[in-house]
């Protein structure tokens, strides 16, 4: 369970920067705020309603908590609605003139817009699925782990998350950012430098 949600979430750098954002902080910051929201709304007289007057500046706040909502209403709701504002208005600016060659002529419907990325792939899922799979299992895991999964599958997944964060691959949609980040990472281990090593485990002993 542990590793499937941490490949759910480094599978995250496969979105595009305003939907990585919402996971990384947004969620985040909206837990913060529920929290505040409701143990304000615990301490106030006039409950809900007026926790929600103090956090939209109508009243002015009576104790800790509603201080708390009320800086938050004050200052982080605005600032973050006008941030992800800018950052979208800006982005389209920029790339308005922008077309991927792989997004030619191509129609991407609301379905496809909304699909989900899928998770980095989970090694032992590969095991005995062809012969291209058990020999990259071979040079990855039995060589450059020394058979050690739980270490490979962690750097497997570092590897890919961070190959998903490269210019090359911005331009990509979601699911053909994923697939590109895991056939690069997979083809690291052909390459002459890297054959039977891992590149996470060799950028690590260089800068610990």
């Amino acid at each position: 369970m542990v590793v499937r949600i941490r490949r759910t979430f480094r599978s995250r750098k496969a979105l595009s920067g305003v939907t990585q954002w919402f996971i990384e902080w947004g969620i985040p910051i909206a837990l913060v705020i529920g929290f505040v929201w409701v143990f304000g709304a615990s301490r106030s007289e006039k409950g809900w309603s007026g926790i929600y007057r103090v956090f939209t500046l109508i009243d002015r706040p009576e104790h800790g908590s509603s201080w708390s909502a009320s800086i938050l209403g004050w200052l982080l709701v605005p600032a973050l609605i006008g941030g992800v504002a800018g950052h979208v208005i800006a982005t389209r600016m920029q790339r308005v003139k922008e077309i991927a060659t792989n997004h030619l002529f191509q129609q991407r419907g609301l379905r496809r817009r909304l699909k989900l990325p899928g998770r980095i792939t989970f090694l032992e899922s590969l095991y005995r699925t062809s012969t291209q799979d058990d020999d990259f299992l071979v040079r990855f895991v039995g060589l450059a782990h020394q058979g050690d999964w739980k270490k490979a599958q962690n750097h497997w997944e570092i590897l890919v998350r961070d190959v998903l964060c490269t210019v090359e691959l911005a331009e990509l949609d979601r699911t053909e950012a994923l697939a590109s980040a895991q056939s690069f990472a997979r083809a690291v281990m052909w390459m002459t430098g890297y054959q039977d090593k891992c590149l996470v485990c060799a950028v690590r002993a260089t800068n610990p």
